[in-house]
């Protein structure tokens, strides 16, 4: 069954076409989750009539009740001439100490001081936070020529899904592999999964943490253009998006003057916007800081006499100035943040950092138009899934190095129950899948913890190692930030040092005399493991030490069909050029697997692939067979297996880009690649 089938068939009425969302915004600024409650009441369904019909009633809704700023006089006419109108405003309501009532404010329709009913204020505690939340209302009008204030406000009702049920959510679960749930989710916040790769997939998913996940620190940096900050102010109307430089200690925690609790205490997720240091941005306010650190650390926070307690997840999304090597040999990855909070007290608080330079700019072509989740129906699964634990899930599997300091373990154990909840809410996994999750929650909180030993000398005295022991097995496992791996390997361009780097901590210390001795190491079976995002990886570093003196080499790959697998093929040839002699011919046969539609194009391509390589010494040859297994097998002893073959990049995309011509700029997918004597 194809995956969004399965989806129609155990989530009918609780997703949406994606695209559909565009298609009825217009110029509308209201965000995602509003547009979709509404698609979710025409068409949550598979059937093209019903779905174009339900577009037209949205389109319809949208015209006739959304409030325009620059038409909200034209609305507030309606309102005065039909004593009674129904519109979908973005509301906030604040308590006028001197008169005793509760007033609203309309971000677009522009009244204020509305006065709103107790009890209206009571059924939705929300409207008091400061942040703003989308509403329905039904609007009336007075005439009496006494009244102080026109504005009635009849009705509300806050966007949001009512009638979840976890427990039918949970089982319905059980219907997907991992794989398919985790496009399901890759849908759902509205991207194509086929654009991704595993850890493509992860990173992107890894943002809803905060909305699963109580008291959750999460920070990514990143070029622009990258979609950091859609989660926060699209997706959920548990969340709300603020600018970084705008935030205050009476916004975000507690205003004194009228005692009033801030963000925090109304929202699940608090996310700091643009949080980085701008040329001649004001400067932070050392009170607000602290008051932050204690708060990312105890749940807590004080503001004059009283202790406050609060469960929101804290999110900081901003922009990188520099490349990662840049920052990585003159500075560190927090150096874009407001100077003010490059302490290590406050940035040892944070339970994961994203890799925000790996995610690929959002383009058009990369958004899906298939089914997902209606996103407030999954932000209420989520704010479910906040009452519970998962981190217990991985006591069964691994033990944590005993030196990780007791907030290593805690944003280990935080980040893992928070992917767990995510991927595998029916708490069904293996061991390799408990294993897939805390390689990443440590990564995330390993690459902390790299920039505090560089930012706050303190750290440096007490070293950690992020490793964990697999109970199973006794194996030790010590998982390591990809952009050290990728610096080292780019630093050193030998196989051995794309190996040595999966376990190096100090990618930084590399020098000349270690590159002379890794080329003077006797080559020895053995295997590596290349993870989905590392650079610096060339067929010439993989293959070119194991193939030298060859002779006869046989490439077995059953997948050389496509253009861009033909053109991987010629540069296999090219790099067999550069490790032998010019007057040496080398002979490479070709054992592949084909289908009917691409033979012909493949015989094809393999003739002019066998006049071009010619002229470089290199015979080739080619047949087809039902073959499955990947590798290379050469005349000098060596057979190396290929977990994917030669198809270990990503595809690269534009007109001009490096990666073009460079393989060690290029991406890699995830895959093993094992060296064996014969």
């Amino acid at each position: 069954m194809e995956l969004q089938e399965k989806i129609l068939q155990h989530f009918e009425g609780k997703v949406v076409r994606k695209d559909l969302t565009a298609k009825v915004k217009g110029n509308a600024v209201v965000p995602t989750y509003v547009l979709e409650y509404l698609l979710g009441q025409y068409c949550a369904i598979n059937d093209e009539e019903i779905i174009e019909a339900g577009i037209e009633k949205v389109k319809n809704v949208i015209k006739n009740n959304y409030v325009h700023r620059s038409d909200s006089e034209i609305v507030k006419s309606k309102i005065r001439d039909t004593g009674q109108y129904k519109i979908i405003d973005k509301i906030n309501v604040s308590l006028n100490d001197k008169a005793n009532i509760y007033e609203a404010e309309f971000a677009n329709l522009g009244i204020k001081k509305v006065p709103i009913s107790d009890a209206m204020v009571m059924d939705h505690k929300k409207l008091l936070s400061g942040g703003g939340v989308w509403c329905i209302l039904t609007m009336g009008y007075s005439h009496a020529a006494e009244a102080d204030v026109r504005w009635i406000i009849e009705d509300i009702k806050p966007i949001q899904v009512a009638n979840v049920r976890l427990d039918e959510y949970l089982e319905a679960r059980k219907g997907f592999s991992s794989e398919e749930w985790l496009d399901l989710l890759m849908h759902s916040i509205g991207l194509n999964p086929e654009f991704f790769n595993k850890r493509g997939k992860l990173i992107q998913i890894s943002r809803l943490i905060t909305h699963v996940e109580n008291n959750f620190n999460f920070i990514e940096l990143g070029p622009k253009g990258t979609g950091k900050s859609h989660i926060f102010s699209e997706l959920s109307p548990h969340g709300v998006l603020v600018s970084g430089g705008d935030v205050s200690k009476a916004r975000l925690f507690v205003n004194n003057t009228g005692n009033r609790i801030g963000l925090v205490g109304y929202w699940d997720v608090v996310a700091l916007d643009e949080f980085e240091q701008e040329k001649g941005g004001k400067k932070v306010d050392g009170d607000l800081v602290k008051i932050m650190q204690n708060y990312m650390a105890n749940q807590s926070f004080n503001r004059g006499k009283d202790t406050y307690q609060a469960t929101a997840s804290m999110a900081f999304v901003g922009n990188t100035k520099h490349t990662v090597p840049y920052m990585l040999k003159n500075s560190h990855l927090f150096e874009s943040i407001p100077e003010g909070y490059i302490k290590g007290a406050f940035l040892d608080r944070m339970h994961m950092y994203i890799p925000g330079w790996e995610v690929r700019i959002l383009k058009s072509s990369v958004f899906t138009k298939e089914f997902g989740f209606i996103v407030d129906y999954l932000a209420e699964i989520l704010k479910e899934l906040r009452k519970s634990d998962y981190s217990g899930l991985m006591d069964r599997y691994i033990e944590l190095d005993g030196s990780l300091t007791t907030r290593d373990k805690t944003a280990i154990r935080k980040s893992f129950s928070g992917l767990a909840k995510l991927l595998y809410p029916h708490q069904e996994l293996s061991e390799s899948e408990v294993l897939e999750l805390i390689d990443f929650a440590i990564e995330g909180r390993k690459r902390v913890k790299d920039q505090l030993y560089i930012i706050d000398e303190t750290f440096r005295n007490e070293p950690v190692s992020f490793k964990y022991r697999v109970k199973s097995s006794g194996k030790e496992i010590e998982p390591e930030a990809l952009e050290n791996i990728n610096f080292k390997a780019a630093v050193l361009k030998q196989p051995e040092a794309i190996t040595s780097s999966i376990q190096s901590e100090n990618p930084q210390n590399s020098n000349s005399d270690q590159v002379e001795e890794q080329k003077t190491l006797t080559l020895e079976p053995h295997q590596i493991s290349l993870k989905d995002n590392q650079t610096g990886v060339s067929y010439e570093a993989l293959f070119g030490d194991y193939l030298k003196g060859a002779t006869k080499i046989q490439l077995q790959d059953p997948y050389i069909r496509l253009y861009y697998q033909f053109k991987n093929l010629l540069e296999f040839c090219l790099m067999l050029s550069q490790i032998k002699s010019p007057e040496e011919e080398v002979s490479l046969h070709v054992i592949t697997n084909n289908t009917p539609e691409h033979r012909e194009d493949s015989i094809h391509n393999f003739e002019d692939l066998q006049e071009s390589v010619a002229e470089l010494g290199i015979i080739l040859t080619y047949e087809f067979a039902d073959v499955h297994d990947r590798s290379i097998l050469a005349d000098n002893g060596w057979k190396i297996s290929l977990g994917r073959g030669l198809d270990i990049f990503d595809r690269v995309e534009g007109k001009f880009n490096a990666a073009d011509l460079d393989q060690t700029k290029r991406k890699c997918k995830g895959c093993d690649v094992t060296y064996l004597r014969i």
